[in-house]
């Protein structure tokens, strides 16, 4: 299939085609699955080029459907409708080909490898215009708007704890909840076991994440934490489950509960 020749954002300036892209999928593969999920990535290299580059180049079996450049100017590497090549091995809600279902935005930054800097001001205006408008051509509700961290745990930690989630959600784009304060008293951590890990292993997979519920606080679930820290409990991301997280965990699946009802 060839890539259509004009962009499907009007915030797209140019078509800048990456030849990593396949067929969108249903479990039962079925084609023609209809993207529902935004999942938002960071490049992780110095050389934004390069990284595009390594998009757009069949070697690297690697894509996404737009880039974004620090200086807000915005290239779609891939159609909408096809398969983008950006979530690799995923879980959200029960979703193992996250591929099949979303859009991903890739976003020109260093990352953490260069200390985690500031995302430029006219990088995250365009970039929060161009996920609105794709949310509301593809109705992608707030809940499933996505960190690549949240559906690769361990294994991903961008765009990053200094990604902006809160003026997203403010501008329509995703949810946010206030953190709860962080404050002393009782915590789980690694090495805990028990019916109330269970029950907060279960409140994570509540919301989306990929995680065992076997009453076992180990690395994999450490990771879970963290991915969910980096997200809506930014200020410190430890993967310990303090009371602000759980605090926090507890009143964003409120507040999701309120959005899938509504």
């Amino acid at each position: 299939m060839s890539l259509t020749l004009a962009p499907d954002s009007r915030f797209a300036a140019k078509v800048f085609p990456s030849p990593n892209h396949g067929e969108r999928k249903f479990r039962d593969g079925a084609r023609g699955r209809r993207p529902d999920t935004l999942i938002l990535h960071y490049t992780g290299m110095a050389d934004a080029g390069e990284a595009l580059q390594w998009l757009c180049n069949p070697a690297s079996q690697v894509s996404s459907h737009y880039f974004v450049f620090e200086n807000g100017h915005i290239l779609q590497l891939v159609p909408e409708e096809r398969r983008a090549w950006h979530a690799g091995a995923s879980h959200w809600a029960g979703e193992t080909d996250l591929n099949s279902a979303s859009i991903g935005i890739e976003i020109a930054h260093p990352g953490h490898p260069a200390g985690l800097p500031d995302f430029p001001e006219a990088q995250i205006a365009a970039t929060l215009n161009l996920c609105r408008d794709i949310c509301e051509r593809w109705q992608i509700s707030p809940e499933r708007v996505l960190a690549h961290s949240d559906i690769a745990p361990g294994r991903k930690i961008d765009p990053g704890e200094k990604f902006p989630w809160r003026r997203f959600a403010e501008g329509g784009v995703g949810l946010w909840i206030e953190p709860a304060p962080i404050k002393g008293g009782r915590f789980f951590a690694r090495g805990d076991a028990g019916p109330p890990v269970e029950a907060l292993q279960a409140m994570f997979a509540m919301l989306g994440y990929g995680v065992a519920v076997d009453g076992t606080y180990d690395e994999r679930f450490e990771a879970v934490v963290a991915a969910f820290q980096r997200h809506w409990r930014p200020e410190k991301v430890d993967g310990v489950a303090d009371g602000s997280t759980i605090t926090t965990l507890r009143d964003l699946l409120a507040l999701t509960q309120e959005a899938r009802t509504a």
